[in-house]
């Protein structure tokens, strides 16, 4: 059982210099916690509040140099959000401590420390276009008063022996018995908080959309439209399976009732769309591949889907494009933009079609991926066109406003690059000499998929046989080549061909500043 928290007047009569190290900072750490696990619970529980940890991991991605989130992304991949995610965490445990042995020192000024530490997550709340000053503040200081609590509470538990008429042995289990109390409060409110913020995010993609049947359906791809090998992409990626790349830490909660998309700028008449005004409008649907510009060569962060919705010049068309707005704009509820050329989507001798997308691959826009409605144009990396729980469209002009990446060292106007990718076999499998599939999907859209060519060794490039392209120019195709392998280890090479005839290049660049370039290959071992 833990024993009662030492009184005042034993506690007052213990100088905080006397307590150990190890349980001062123990002490602090465990105070952070609970203040962050405080804030979890304020966000989750009142509106306009916002989890601090999230607030400043947003804010570091905001801030963070040029070049930084490629890195972070070759390390941990599409876990960056996670990884990050704990690191602030870590610092904020580790700032904790630090706070815990200046409280050695002076409790006061380490109640002024943790007030600082708390408003550091306020600061970066306020930023957050969703999130109230008020609700902030309430939550700074609540994290506050529950961290400095915790911090006093443990420091008394921890009241040595000298101080009391107890022994050591007891007053060490006393403080062990209180900081892993208090320890496991911090863990499940914190748990908590967050599991509630995660489930009211998906819950909002689960309500009835309503959303009217399709005025022109297309054909659905079926099995005879690709290639059954095992280890191949499919043609259409589940969405369960679709990569995500965004910089939404905590995907926005989004209320359909009250969404709302704005339609302004350099048009003839500012437009506001509710999502049922929206659907309303005639709905297509079309199989657009998408791709992030920090895949690698032979990276998985592209991939096909279904899009249904609404085409994109049927909306700017109610607000009437100007002439001179040679950039569009859109921006997310949560202040993240894009932004691509008008023309893009308005050349009256190749227009793409792009959509405001409702649906992904026949179901509601799942949370992750943008609900109630997103952005899709073919043709362009995500980071300047994908723009997912879409808010505003504005027109302006390519001189008075650069989007979200353009700042951070990304090309302004990003065209996909024409690529192509090796499935099966994987590098370094080993398989057996005879007849071998080798077998990918190559993409160049909006210009679609002419050729496929895989090398072998330094050998001649030989034609591979492509799935259908009855889905279009904006899709990627499956490709396949029947390989006579050899005992031996062997390098296997792809490269594509675009609609244009353009040939992929083979020179070599990082994806920073507008897509990675260069071959796709891979190393087998026959036996």
């Amino acid at each position: 059982m833990i024993e009662p928290y030492p009184t005042s007047r034993a506690a007052a009569s213990t100088s905080p210099r006397a307590i150990s190290g190890w349980q001062a900072a123990v002490s602090g750490a465990i105070a952070a916690a609970l203040a962050l696990a405080t804030g979890e619970l304020v966000a989750a529980f009142v509106p306009g509040a916002t989890s601090p940890i999230v607030a400043v991991g947003a804010a570091i991605i905001d801030f963070a140099p040029p070049g930084s989130k490629d890195f972070v992304v070759s390390l941990f991949g599409t876990n960056d959000k996670t990884a990050l995610l704990l690191v602030v965490g870590g610092v904020v445990l580790v700032v904790g401590a630090l706070i815990g042995l200046l409280a050695r020192r002076s409790t006061i000024a380490a109640g002024v420390a943790i007030v600082l530490l708390t408003g550091v997550g306020t600061l970066a709340a306020v930023r957050d276009p969703a999130s109230s000053v008020m609700p902030a503040l309430a939550s700074w200081a609540a994290q506050s008063a529950v961290g400095y609590l915790a911090l006093t509470t443990l420091l008394g538990a921890a009241v040595p022996a000298g101080a009391r008429t107890t022994d050591v042995a007891p007053d060490r289990r006393r403080f062990l018995a209180w900081a892993g109390g208090l320890g496991v409060l911090a863990v499940l409110g914190g748990g908590l908080g967050r599991s509630i913020l995660t489930t009211r995010a998906a819950s909002t993609a689960e309500a009835d959309t309503s959303i009217p049947p399709v005025t022109s359906p297309i054909p659905t791809v079926g099995p005879d439209d690709g290639f059954a090998i095992d280890g191949l992409t499919p043609l259409v990626v589940p969405n369960e399976d679709f990569y995500r790349i965004d910089t939404a830490l905590l995907v926005p909660s989004v209320d359909i009732g009250g969404w709302q998309l704005r339609v302004h700028g350099m048009v003839n008449k500012e437009v506001t769309l509710t999502f049922d005004q929206l659907v309303a409008m005639p709905l297509v649907e079309q199989y657009v591949t998408i791709a992030c510009v920090s895949n690698e060569v032979g990276g998985g962060l592209v991939g096909n889907a279904k899009w249904t919705g609404v085409p994109l010049l049927d909306v700017l068309g109610l607000a009437g494009v100007q002439d001179g707005a040679t950039q569009i704009v859109p921006r997310s509820v949560d202040g993240w933009t894009a932004g691509f050329p008008t023309e893009w989507v308005t050349h009256p001798e190749r227009p793409r079609d792009a959509l405001i997308a409702v649906k992904m691959n026949d179901e509601p826009l799942p949370v992750e991926h943008g609900f109630p409605a997103r952005l899709i144009v073919p043709g362009l990396y995500g980071y300047v066109s994908a723009t997912k729980w879409l808010a505003e469209l504005e027109l302006t002009t390519l001189e008075a406003f650069d989007a979200y990446w353009v700042p951070r060292g990304w090309a302004k106007e990003a065209p996909i690059l024409t690529q192509s990718r090796i499935d099966v076999p994987h590098e370094g499998n080993g398989v057996k000499a005879g007849l071998v599939n080798v077998a990918g999907v190559a993409w160049a859209p909006d210009r679609g998929i002419s050729k496929v060519e895989v090398q072998v060794d330094q050998g001649d490039w030989r034609a591979a046989t492509l799935s259908t392209t009855a889905f279009g120019p904006q899709t990627w195709v499956q490709w396949k080549y029947a390989w006579q392998a050899t005992s031996g280890q062997h390098t296997l090479t792809v490269r594509a061909t675009d609609g244009t005839g353009t040939v992929q290049e083979d020179r070599v660049t990082p994806p920073p500043p507008d897509g990675a370039r260069g071959y796709h290959w891979v190393t087998v071992d026959v036996t």
